[in-house]
């Protein structure tokens, strides 16, 4: 394990508020960065590399910034029949997905990069949640949408909120994972880095 520089500090390379609110759940001072990355899925990428890479060229962009941080990047893609579905951004755009969804599988392929810059540390996992909608009707979708409002979700759903109406069953390890942010293999890797939370927090 790399050696605990005498000076802590935790870089979330994220601007969602869900990422910040489950990072908050471990009670420790971290900065918060907007890491500018292209989102743009490469030509016939699948959603699982498309999120790894994503969420490792965040953590490698706030690294560049605090090269001497324990930078965490992380991204989620909806799998969809092997086709990406990213944040709708708009009413329209989420109801076209969620009638998509209707009655189907969908794997949420939350990926988690932790890079230490100083120590050339870098890092990545993906999490995947299965999840099967039931069937929804129009007024279910319109209803909701009106309700949850889940433009900056992907996949038009927020499971920890509303969301969890529209869905039949949820299977994966992690349910922190759905949400944005899967927090065991965040702390797996930041303990890999030699950042352990636990100890950091006994020493403080």
């Amino acid at each position: 394990m790399i050696p605990m520089p005498t000076e802590s500090r935790l870089v979330l390379a994220s601007t969602s508020k869900y990422r910040k609110a489950l990072l908050d759940r471990l009670t420790l001072a971290f900065t918060v960065y907007a890491p500018e990355v292209d989102e743009s899925p490469h030509a016939d990428e699948a959603p699982l590399a498309l999120a790894r890479r994503l969420a490792l060229a965040k953590a490698e962009k706030g690294a560049s910034e605090f090269p001497n941080a324990w930078v965490i990047g992380s991204d989620q893609v909806a799998d969809f029949q092997g086709q990406p579905l990213g944040k709708p951004g708009t009413h329209e755009r989420a109801v076209r997905q969620l009638r998509q969804m209707s009655g189907q599988r969908v794997v949420f392929q939350t990926a988690v990069a932790v890079v230490h810059q100083a120590s050339r540390f870098a890092a990545v996992e993906v999490v995947p949640v299965e999840v099967i909608f039931r069937p929804l009707s129009d007024e279910d979708i319109e209803t909701y949408l009106r309700l949850d409002q889940p433009y900056d979700c992907a996949g038009s759903a927020r499971s920890e909120s509303l969301g969890v109406t529209l869905l039949e069953r949820m299977t994966g390890d992690d349910p922190t994972a759905l949400i944005g942010l899967p927090m065991i293999a965040t702390c797996r890797l930041l303990r890999q880095a030699g950042f352990d939370v636990l100890q950091i927090k006994s020493a403080a």
